[in-house]
């Protein structure tokens, strides 16, 4: 390969990877550290003793009510300084109710993150996944204002990878890093996607699909809707090809 296949790219990309056969699993670096600290953060509450793993759960979940002045002043509660209200924008990405949670989200991450760091690099990945997950708890925080259901998990930020990643396949193969243009927002490839993600958030919303007869909401579907949308329109902004 010649050394010019890669005088486009920004730097903090990865290099394309090698031709000919590759293996199964080829993660980029960015991804296996996201999918290790998701799977550490788990572990390391999993190790504490119920009382402050129920503590963690508490303070760096995102719970709306939090933020509403009516519901702390009704229950005579503090919701803390303004950076212990801030920190559960991002902090609630990496609590997960039970194992089985992590690993659905995990391997969601390893179907849809690989494209997407290969193109941003690894700064660009960290930060669209913290964005989108923000993006998915404040959605949460306007449609269920007041609620004291605690929302946890990484899906929102990983919906945000996945719109991401709607908007870079199609272009280029994924098993190189991507080089065409993002498609189109208003393309009908990526109406037709998102058509579908919301159809589908809308009946798990509706059903409870996934959470079991009385079981507490612990992720929240309006969520993987922000964080899928912001996804997709950020990516734009972020793209180290599009300029």
């Amino acid at each position: 390969m010649d050394s010019t296949d890669n005088s486009n790219y920004w730097a903090g990309s990865e290099p394309l990877p090698p031709e000919g056969p590759q293996p199964f699993l080829r993660l980029p670096l960015a991804v296996s550290l996201l999918a290790g600290a998701l799977l550490l953060s788990h572990l390391a509450r999993t190790l504490l003793p119920a009382a402050a793993s129920d503590t963690i759960v508490a303070e760096y979940a995102f719970i709306p009510a939090r933020y509403s002045t009516a519901f702390l002043a009704a229950h005579h509660l503090d919701g803390g300084s303004l950076f212990a209200r801030a920190v559960p924008f991002v902090s609630y990405l990496f609590i997960h109710a039970n194992w089985t949670h992590v690993a659905l989200n995990t391997l969601w991450l390893l179907a849809f993150g690989p494209p997407v760091a290969r193109r941003f690099g690894v700064l660009r990945f960290f930060l669209l996944f913290l964005l989108c997950g923000i993006a998915g708890a404040a959605v949460q925080l306007a449609s269920g204002w007041g609620s004291a259901d605690p929302v946890i998990g990484a899906s929102a930020g990983v919906a945000g990878l996945m719109g991401i990643c709607f908007r870079i396949i199609g272009q280029a193969p994924l098993s190189a890093q991507p080089r065409g243009a993002l498609a189109p927002l208003f393309s009908q490839r990526i109406l037709v996607w998102s058509a579908v993600w919301v159809v589908l958030n809308i009946f798990a919303g509706v059903t409870g699909l996934g959470s079991g007869p009385g079981a507490p909401q612990m992720i929240a579907w309006q969520a993987h809707l922000g964080g899928y949308f912001a996804g997709l329109l950020l990516c734009g902004l972020f793209d180290p090809l599009g300029g």
